[in-house]
């Protein structure tokens, strides 16, 4: 009998990787594979193999699990992108941000960030006898803005005017590089207007002292309207910009793609503006996220209109549209919809119609050229389309009224009390009744007026291309 144990060999199964022993036809373990011998192994590379099979499994399971944890983090990273971008569950708009002017002022464009334009219904109704007028150097195109007793007025002289609002004596001028057509917006005691030289001026309302001045590349011509400690506003270099009101630095912009003339509105913490390009857009108003892109297919260039949470706006050949601005776009909306029109067409029956766009409440087309931002009262909206000013119910979507002039109408309306005050580049300043749009009297200036009227105290203020301002009560 040998004195050396023969040595013991093992067959580590194809199926369950575990040993057996050598000679066996089938694994032991599992019965689910047959064993061959020729990869026999004695007992120290076995131990090699069974550390070898163990690092390899803890291998896998590290791996398996950072796989599912790195699709489970982009699961998740995708899904509060998704809430961030199109809902209102993560970040809300800041419903307190919004702003108005002081009982008897007219302290900024359409007198309000909604841009009512309504001067209220207890509002003095003036009776259209000249107060005074004061003479600039040259055409005006900017409307008035009154607060604290006195008017503020830009002028294509490139300077802006601050006004006694009771004699229209000049208290003083401030001279930019270029015209002055911005509509100027008073808060806090400074007034903030746009110049085409490309800046935004902040001056001290009372001495007429710059406090800081914000450079954009091409002209500003957008009235800027100021919520909390942000003035917005649109710039022909086509940004929308967010600047903070104390120190002139820029909060955020955004690049609507074509220029951005149409005067910003702030509601319910939504900043709203009309472009070139065919849209309006809808921003968070803090941190100006894009919220909704509203396709109006033509340029606008009037400002928007909000009532509650509905805008309104007016292209520049006359189509008006309503929706509901706390809507948000959803993904590529306006990228897939031509695609699936188009393979509707090719598949008659078989693909549905695609669903309206993101907010859309109805368009009516009121066949005419406008560049007057929409005023709503109630259910009534009044605009001005070719030489007329309109008026539309916003229920029925009916026009329920037009008041001719001689000339077109791209005055945006003033409401005070049972009147509508409107200029024409007739050179006329019309008043008219709010419910059937008869004239209550007119007022002749020496040129077309482009420019809105403001009403404070009973005294409406309007400018002229004849370089004048009129004081009318």
């Amino acid at each position: 009998m040998s004195s050396q144990t023969e040595e013991q060999l093992w067959v580590i199964c194809p199926v369950c990787h575990k040993p057996n022993h050598a000679g066996v036809q089938f694994c032991q373990h599992c019965w689910g594979a047959a064993i061959h011998s020729e990869a026999a192994l004695n007992t120290v590379e076995l131990a090699e193999a069974a550390r070898l099979r163990a690092k390899y499994l803890k291998r896998k399971r590290a791996i398996k699990i950072a796989a599912i944890g790195a699709g489970g983090l982009a699961v998740v990273v995708t899904t509060l992108l998704i809430l961030f971008y199109f809902t209102d569950l993560i970040i809300k708009p800041p419903q307190a941000v919004n702003s108005n002017s002081l009982p008897g002022e007219w302290a900024m464009f359409q007198h309000d960030l909604s841009h009512s334009g309504n001067a209220g219904a207890a509002a003095i109704v003036p009776e259209g006898t000249l107060k005074w007028v004061f003479q600039a150097g040259a055409a005006i195109h900017s409307s008035p803005s009154v607060a604290n007793g006195t008017v503020y007025i830009g002028s294509q002289d490139s300077r802006l005017y601050a006004l006694d609002a009771e004699t229209g004596g000049k208290r003083w001028e401030y001279q930019t590089g270029s015209w002055v057509d911005s509509s100027p917006s008073v808060a806090n005691g400074v007034v903030y207007f746009g110049s085409n030289d490309g800046h935004l001026y902040a001056l001290n309302a009372q001495s007429g002292q710059k406090v800081w001045d914000f450079a954009s590349t091409f002209p500003i011509r957008s009235a800027p309207a100021i919520a909390g400690k942000i003035l917005y506003f649109g710039s022909d270099d086509y940004n929308l910009y967010a600047i903070d009101t104390a120190t002139g630095r820029k909060v955020w912009d955004y690049d609507t793609g074509s220029p951005a003339q149409s005067p910003p509105v702030v509601a319910n913490g939504v900043v709203y503006i009309g472009a070139a390009d065919g849209y309006t857009y809808a921003f968070n108003a803090l941190n100006g996220q894009r919220r909704l892109r509203f396709r109006t297919h033509y340029p606008v260039y009037a400002g928007p209109a909000v009532v509650d949470t509905t805008v309104y706006v007016i292209t520049t050949n006359g189509r008006l549209s309503a929706f509901n601005g706390m809507e948000r776009t959803r993904l590529q909306e306006h990228e897939v919809k031509p695609l699936w029109t188009q393979l509707r067409l090719m598949l008659p029956g078989l693909v549905p119609v695609p669903p309206q766009q993101s907010g859309y409440l109805w368009t009516v087309d009121l066949r005419g050229a406008s560049n007057s931002s929409p005023v709503v009262v109630g259910d009534t909206l009044y605009v001005g389309l070719e030489n007329k000013l309109v008026a539309f119910d916003t229920k029925t979507q009916k026009k329920l009224w037009s008041f001719a002039t001689g000339g077109a109408v791209r005055s945006t309306p003033a409401v005070a009390g049972n009147a509508i005050l409107v200029g024409s580049d007739d050179g006329h300043l019309y008043a008219v009744e709010a419910a059937t749009g008869t004239k209550i009297w007119d007022f002749a200036t020496g040129g077309a007026i482009t420019s809105s009227p403001a009403l404070a105290n009973g005294i409406v203020y309007v400018a002229s291309d004849d370089g004048k301002l009129y004081a009318i009560k």
